[in-house]
Protein backbone atom coordinates (compact mmCIF):
# COMPACT_ATOMS: atom_id res chain seq x y z
CA UNK A 1 0.00 0.00 0.00
CA UNK A 2 1.10 3.55 -0.79
CA UNK A 3 -0.75 6.81 -0.21
CA UNK A 4 -0.51 9.57 -2.82
CA UNK A 5 -1.53 13.21 -2.39
CA UNK A 6 -2.08 14.86 -5.78
CA UNK A 7 -3.74 18.09 -6.81
CA UNK A 8 -5.83 17.88 -9.97
CA UNK A 9 -3.20 19.94 -11.76
CA UNK A 10 -0.64 17.24 -10.92
CA UNK A 11 -2.65 14.25 -12.17
CA UNK A 12 -0.77 14.39 -15.48
CA UNK A 13 2.21 12.96 -13.59
CA UNK A 14 0.17 9.80 -12.88
CA UNK A 15 -2.20 9.44 -15.87
CA UNK A 16 -3.01 5.75 -15.45
CA UNK A 17 -3.73 6.18 -11.74
CA UNK A 18 -6.00 9.14 -12.50
CA UNK A 19 -7.85 7.20 -15.20
CA UNK A 20 -8.37 4.28 -12.82
CA UNK A 21 -9.73 6.63 -10.15
CA UNK A 22 -12.29 8.32 -12.40
CA UNK A 23 -13.40 5.01 -13.90
CA UNK A 24 -13.79 3.50 -10.44
CA UNK A 25 -15.86 6.51 -9.44
CA UNK A 26 -18.16 5.75 -12.37
CA UNK A 27 -18.41 2.11 -11.31
CA UNK A 28 -19.27 3.06 -7.74
CA UNK A 29 -21.49 6.10 -8.03
CA UNK A 30 -23.32 5.39 -11.31
CA UNK A 31 -23.29 1.60 -11.64
CA UNK A 32 -23.47 0.37 -8.05
CA UNK A 33 -25.19 3.25 -6.26
CA UNK A 34 -27.37 4.55 -9.09
CA UNK A 35 -26.47 8.21 -8.67
CA UNK A 36 -27.30 10.70 -11.42
CA UNK A 37 -23.71 11.60 -12.31
CA UNK A 38 -21.91 12.64 -15.48
CA UNK A 39 -19.74 10.01 -17.17
CA UNK A 40 -17.78 10.92 -20.31
CA UNK A 41 -16.85 8.87 -23.35
CA UNK A 42 -13.79 7.50 -21.53
CA UNK A 43 -15.93 6.14 -18.69
CA UNK A 44 -14.73 8.83 -16.28
CA UNK A 45 -17.08 10.21 -13.63
CA UNK A 46 -16.30 13.86 -12.97
CA UNK A 47 -18.17 16.99 -11.91
CA UNK A 48 -17.46 20.69 -11.76
CA UNK A 49 -15.63 20.41 -8.45
CA UNK A 50 -12.94 18.35 -10.19
CA UNK A 51 -12.23 21.47 -12.24
CA UNK A 52 -11.39 23.54 -9.15
CA UNK A 53 -7.96 21.91 -8.65
CA UNK A 54 -8.97 19.82 -5.63
CA UNK A 55 -6.50 17.74 -3.67
CA UNK A 56 -6.97 13.98 -4.17
CA UNK A 57 -5.91 11.46 -1.57
CA UNK A 58 -5.33 8.17 -3.36
CA UNK A 59 -4.53 4.74 -1.93
CA UNK A 60 -2.52 2.64 -4.39
CA UNK A 61 -2.68 -1.13 -4.43
CA UNK A 62 0.39 -3.36 -4.64
CA UNK A 63 0.52 -2.97 -8.43
CA UNK A 64 0.33 0.81 -8.27
CA UNK A 65 -3.34 0.92 -9.31
CA UNK A 66 -6.22 2.79 -7.72
CA UNK A 67 -7.53 1.12 -4.56
CA UNK A 68 -9.48 4.08 -3.21
CA UNK A 69 -9.59 7.85 -3.15
CA UNK A 70 -11.16 11.02 -1.75
CA UNK A 71 -11.36 14.62 -2.94
CA UNK A 72 -10.65 17.66 -0.74
CA UNK A 73 -11.48 21.33 -1.26
CA UNK A 74 -11.15 24.25 1.18
CA UNK A 75 -14.48 25.54 2.44
CA UNK A 76 -13.37 29.11 1.74
CA UNK A 77 -14.30 28.41 -1.90
CA UNK A 78 -17.12 26.55 -3.67
CA UNK A 79 -18.12 23.28 -2.00
CA UNK A 80 -20.74 20.65 -2.64
CA UNK A 81 -22.24 21.04 0.83
CA UNK A 82 -22.71 24.80 0.46
CA UNK A 83 -23.98 24.75 -3.13
CA UNK A 84 -25.78 21.44 -3.61
CA UNK A 85 -26.86 20.37 -0.11
CA UNK A 86 -27.27 23.61 1.92
CA UNK A 87 -30.45 22.16 3.43
CA UNK A 88 -28.33 19.70 5.42
CA UNK A 89 -26.81 22.54 7.47
CA UNK A 90 -29.92 24.68 7.80
CA UNK A 91 -29.08 26.81 4.78
CA UNK A 92 -25.96 28.36 6.25
CA UNK A 93 -22.57 27.65 4.62
CA UNK A 94 -19.67 26.53 6.81
CA UNK A 95 -16.57 28.44 5.74
CA UNK A 96 -13.20 28.45 7.46
CA UNK A 97 -9.56 28.13 6.35
CA UNK A 98 -9.25 25.43 9.01
CA UNK A 99 -12.06 23.26 7.58
CA UNK A 100 -11.91 21.41 4.24
CA UNK A 101 -14.64 19.44 2.51
CA UNK A 102 -14.12 15.78 1.62
CA UNK A 103 -16.25 14.23 -1.14
CA UNK A 104 -16.23 11.34 -3.61
CA UNK A 105 -15.06 8.70 -1.12
CA UNK A 106 -14.53 5.87 -3.60
CA UNK A 107 -13.25 2.31 -3.38
CA UNK A 108 -12.15 0.21 -6.33
CA UNK A 109 -14.25 -2.93 -6.88
CA UNK A 110 -10.98 -4.84 -6.42
CA UNK A 111 -9.85 -2.96 -3.28
CA UNK A 112 -8.62 -4.95 -0.33
CA UNK A 113 -10.47 -4.99 2.96
CA UNK A 114 -8.22 -2.37 4.52
CA UNK A 115 -8.48 0.30 1.81
CA UNK A 116 -11.28 2.30 3.44
CA UNK A 117 -9.48 2.56 6.75
CA UNK A 118 -6.24 3.47 4.94
CA UNK A 119 -8.05 6.39 3.34
CA UNK A 120 -9.31 7.61 6.70
CA UNK A 121 -5.76 7.50 8.05
CA UNK A 122 -4.58 9.46 5.00
CA UNK A 123 -7.31 12.04 5.59
CA UNK A 124 -6.21 12.37 9.19
CA UNK A 125 -2.60 12.87 8.09
CA UNK A 126 -3.73 15.51 5.62
CA UNK A 127 -5.54 17.37 8.38
CA UNK A 128 -2.47 17.52 10.56
CA UNK A 129 -0.17 18.36 7.68
CA UNK A 130 -2.38 21.22 6.52
CA UNK A 131 -3.01 22.50 10.04
CA UNK A 132 -6.76 21.85 9.83
CA UNK A 133 -9.19 21.33 12.69
CA UNK A 134 -12.10 19.62 10.89
CA UNK A 135 -13.28 18.02 7.67
CA UNK A 136 -16.80 18.20 6.26
CA UNK A 137 -18.49 15.60 4.11
CA UNK A 138 -21.75 14.59 2.45
CA UNK A 139 -22.56 10.89 2.39
CA UNK A 140 -25.33 8.31 2.29
CA UNK A 141 -26.82 8.18 5.77
CA UNK A 142 -26.00 4.47 6.35
CA UNK A 143 -22.29 5.35 5.98
CA UNK A 144 -22.39 6.77 9.52
CA UNK A 145 -22.36 3.24 10.93
CA UNK A 146 -19.56 2.24 8.57
CA UNK A 147 -17.40 5.19 9.62
CA UNK A 148 -18.00 4.22 13.25
CA UNK A 149 -16.83 0.68 12.51
CA UNK A 150 -13.78 1.98 10.64
CA UNK A 151 -12.70 3.99 13.66
CA UNK A 152 -13.53 7.61 12.85
CA UNK A 153 -17.15 8.63 13.11
CA UNK A 154 -18.38 12.10 12.09
CA UNK A 155 -20.80 14.25 14.01
CA UNK A 156 -23.93 14.32 11.86
CA UNK A 157 -25.03 17.89 11.13
CA UNK A 158 -28.22 17.06 9.30
CA UNK A 159 -29.97 14.39 7.22
CA UNK A 160 -32.64 14.45 4.54
CA UNK A 161 -33.82 11.90 1.97
CA UNK A 162 -31.14 9.40 2.97
CA UNK A 163 -28.27 11.91 2.64
CA UNK A 164 -26.30 13.21 5.61
CA UNK A 165 -23.74 15.92 6.23
CA UNK A 166 -21.11 15.31 8.86
CA UNK A 167 -18.06 16.89 10.39
CA UNK A 168 -14.91 15.03 11.46
CA UNK A 169 -12.57 16.40 14.14
CA UNK A 170 -8.84 15.95 13.66
CA UNK A 171 -7.18 14.72 16.86
CA UNK A 172 -3.98 12.99 17.88
CA UNK A 173 -5.94 10.26 19.66
CA UNK A 174 -7.93 9.43 16.53
CA UNK A 175 -4.79 9.49 14.40
CA UNK A 176 -2.95 7.11 16.72
CA UNK A 177 -5.95 4.78 16.81
CA UNK A 178 -6.19 4.70 13.01
CA UNK A 179 -2.47 4.00 12.70
CA UNK A 180 -2.91 1.03 15.02
CA UNK A 181 -5.96 -0.27 13.19
CA UNK A 182 -4.28 0.04 9.79
CA UNK A 183 -1.00 -1.39 11.07
CA UNK A 184 1.06 1.60 9.89
CA UNK A 185 3.62 3.37 12.05
CA UNK A 186 2.92 7.12 12.39
CA UNK A 187 6.30 7.84 10.81
CA UNK A 188 5.29 5.95 7.67
CA UNK A 189 2.03 7.84 7.44
CA UNK A 190 3.98 11.08 7.76
CA UNK A 191 6.47 9.94 5.12
CA UNK A 192 3.72 9.58 2.50
CA UNK A 193 2.56 13.11 3.21
CA UNK A 194 6.08 14.56 3.18
CA UNK A 195 6.82 12.79 -0.10
CA UNK A 196 4.15 15.00 -1.65
CA UNK A 197 4.60 18.24 0.25
CA UNK A 198 7.93 18.14 2.04
CA UNK A 199 6.44 18.43 5.50
CA UNK A 200 3.98 20.95 6.96
CA UNK A 201 2.20 22.81 4.18
CA UNK A 202 0.91 26.25 5.19
CA UNK A 203 -2.52 27.36 4.10
CA UNK A 204 -2.63 29.49 0.94
CA UNK A 205 -2.29 33.23 1.41
CA UNK A 206 -5.73 34.78 1.67
CA UNK A 207 -7.50 31.50 2.43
Amino acid sequence: MTIRYLYASDLTSAPELAADMFRDRSAQFRDRMGWDVTVDEFGWETDRYDRLDPLYVIAEDAAGGHAGSMRFLPTTGPTMLAEVFPNLTGGGAIRSPLIWECTRFCLSPAAGRGAARQLLLAASELGFGMGLTHALGVFDAPMTRIYRRLGWEPEVLGSEDGISAGIWTFSAATHDRLCGMVGVHPSQSRHWFEAAFGGFLPLPVGA
